[in-house]
């Protein structure tokens, strides 16, 4: 495989620092999105003119876009493009595991491997290359993209060999990191109804027993900051609890929590349409005032 020339489909806030890193890292890579490339484009990386120009000249295929619908529409226009020099689709994006399995299902019958590979750690993580990426498929196709990925990725976990495989520890992780950040706003929330300052608690918490991702990072310089810019949608915490949400129930694992919590996620992005993921803190402390 020639990985001399390589795309981007996606240049949001985690394809955009992907896309760079990877230029930085002496790659050719061309960017592409459809809500306007030019004015998402990080210096370094080649303009792709429309996604049929991205597909008859790069061999390998990064995705890196909002939902499984985005996903499969990119790799549908793969395959009606006769000219298209795509040899291997690397998913960057967290679509699900039926998402990851009908993506295979339509490049089964062609020669383009498939490899899942959602990405965890944020805007932040993608700016500086110190992304957790998780992947399942082939070993010999990831390998051959193996300095491409050590541009993006700090820590690189292979989960299995079947695509989807992957997109199962991406939700399972999401959901852990919702549940974390909807309990401890309510702890907080319920801490500051007895006079408590958060930064009290914070500090007591993550020397003791509760300490989570939420009271590591995301409240002491995101919320408690009131800065509340971790750089992920609520939106997309929605779609990723609902992910999970739908696949459990399909192997007979969904439970209450589990309902409850995507509930409270819902009724963050009712409050606060276009808001920040730590922006479920003002969501549940204002739903618990009434």
């Amino acid at each position: 495989m020639n990985i001399k020339k390589m795309a981007i489909v996606g240049l949001g806030s985690i394809g955009a620092p992907i896309a760079a890193n990877i230029a930085s890292g002496g790659f050719e890579i061309i960017g592409f999105d459809k809500a306007g490339t030019s004015s998402l484009l990080p210096a370094g990386v080649e303009a792709g003119h429309n996604i049929c120009d991205v597909i008859e000249r790069a061999s390998v295929m990064f995705l890196a876009v909002p939902d499984k619908t985005a996903c499969i529409e990119v790799v549908r226009e793969v395959l009606a493009n006769s000219s298209y020099r795509t040899e291997l689709v690397v998913n960057f994006s967290t679509i699900g595991i039926e998402g990851s399995r009908q993506i295979e299902h339509l490049l089964s019958e062609t020669k383009i491997d498939y490899i899942d590979a959602p990405v965890s750690g944020g805007q932040g993580g993608a700016m500086t290359g110190s992304l957790t990426m998780l992947w399942s498929g082939s070993r010999s196709a990831f390998k051959q993209i193996s300095s491409v990925v050590n541009c993006i990725a700090k820590s690189i976990i292979f989960v299995g060999p079947k695509p989807g495989q992957a997109q199962a520890v991406k939700l399972l992780n999401n959901y852990l990191s919702a549940v974390a950040m909807a309990a401890t706003s309510e702890a907080i929330t319920f801490g500051m109804r007895h006079g408590l300052q958060m930064e009290t608690m914070l500090t007591a918490i993550n020397a003791s027993s509760g300490q989570n991702t939420a009271t590591l990072d995301k409240f002491p310089n995101r919320v408690l900051s009131n800065t509340y810019d971790s750089g992920f949608r609520m939106a997309l915490m929605k779609k990723d609890v609902e992910l999970y949400a739908e696949e459990s129930e399909a192997v007979g694992t969904l439970t209450a929590l589990c309902q409850e919590t995507v509930k409270c996620w819902q009724d963050g992005v009712d409050k606060i349409p276009d808001g920040d993921a730590t922006e479920i803190f003002r969501s549940i402390s204002e739903s618990l005032e009434g």
